[in-house]
């Protein structure tokens, strides 16, 4: 009897740490918790929701690699379908476990048309007033359409015309939607770095041609603030990196180039002024090419002000097996919870 008590005090240690990887692995996120390397202790949170660029594949891989090579802890959250507990990049009302972003030193958006509840967009917005770096992909420059017109987050909308017109795609980053310049799903992008950047830390290592995408390049009407064009973007007549510029009536497009990523700051209503990247390029299938992955890697650095991390031969390998699904509406993969997500 007394061998059969103790047997069962050994295994209530062993059942509880059951119970708590059981609940952690069902958390509406995933979190790496990051390996050795100039990251540690520090916590980027990258906040996935739109409905056609894969924001829910290529923000993972992302943080894998900035948990895995360069030590920080990395947390992801994405849309989730609360009925179900998977991801569902199309339900525009849900993005449970934004509270990360209260330890965040970093938040890294591909978001498009959220419409959140007043509980999770709140802490988007004190983390956007807080002075600390904000880092935009592809739609995030209409990262939110607010539809009730008395919601103190409406001024947030990409269409809002008052006082702080564009919402919060143009205030905080640069821009809101304006239209697809190149045309969509048949002309891709080179990134063409601009000659008086040269030299910035965000395109260290980033060879000629390196940073390319499978998308189009968006249009821009003017940058606000005080944006400041990084790279521009050649529009290709094809969909691989070695398409040549688009040529006849449609060479006007690239006369001039439209900017495709850019610098600026953003002062939040504390009075403290963040670092912003931000790059209408970002889709899944954009981050197969190793300059895309690079510039994204060394904005994180440069945002966290970690210029002299950035060497140019940072290591930007993708961890374990990425595949991403090609953009479009309702082409995300089924059935997949934040779990599954996890390194293996």
């Amino acid at each position: 009897m007394l061998k059969i008590f103790c047997l069962m005090l050994a295994t209530i240690p062993l059942l509880a740490y059951l119970a708590s990887s059981e609940s952690l692995a069902d958390d509406p996120w995933v979190v790496y918790e990051g390996a050795k390397g100039p990251g540690e202790g520090k916590h980027i949170v990258f906040v996935s929701g739109d409905d056609e660029y894969r924001g829910e594949e290529g923000l993972p891989m992302l943080a894998k690699i900035m948990a895995v090579h360069h030590g920080f802890k990395c947390t992801v959250l994405f849309a989730i379908n609360p009925d179900t507990g998977e991801i569902q990049p199309s339900h525009q009302t849900n993005i449970p476990g934004l509270e990360a972003l209260e330890s965040a030193d970093l938040m890294v958006a591909l978001l498009r048309f959220r419409d959140l509840p007043a509980t999770q967009m709140q802490h988007i917005i004190d983390y956007t007033n807080s002075g600390k770096p904000i880092i935009g992909m592809r739609t995030s420059t209409h990262a939110f359409n607010v539809k009730a017109a008395d919601s103190p987050f409406r001024r947030y909308s990409f269409n809002f015309g008052g006082d702080y017109k564009g919402g919060w795609g143009r205030q905080v980053l640069g821009e809101t939607w304006i239209n697809h310049h190149g045309a969509h799903g048949r002309e891709s992008t080179r990134g063409i770095i601009a000659e008086d950047r040269a030299d910035h830390p965000i395109i260290r290592g980033c060879t000629p041609g390196s940073i390319w995408g499978d998308t189009d390049v968006y249009g821009i009407r003017t940058l606000s603030g005080d944006s400041k064009p990084l790279v521009l973007g050649q529009v290709l007549a094809g969909m691989t990196p070695d398409a040549k510029p688009v040529e006849g009536e449609r060479a006007k497009k690239n006369m001039p180039m439209m900017p495709v990523a850019w610098t600026k700051t953003y002062k939040g209503e504390s009075g403290k002024v963040s670092r912003v990247f931000n790059t209408t390029m970002g889709a899944a299938t954009d981050l197969v090419a190793e300059g895309t992955r690079r510039m994204m890697v060394n904005s994180m650095f440069w945002a966290l002000e970690m210029e002299s991390v950035i060497t140019g031969k940072n290591n930007v390998d993708i961890v374990g097996e990425y595949k991403p699904t090609r953009f479009g509406f309702g082409g995300f993969t089924k059935g997949l919870k934040p779990s599954d997500h996890k390194l293996p």
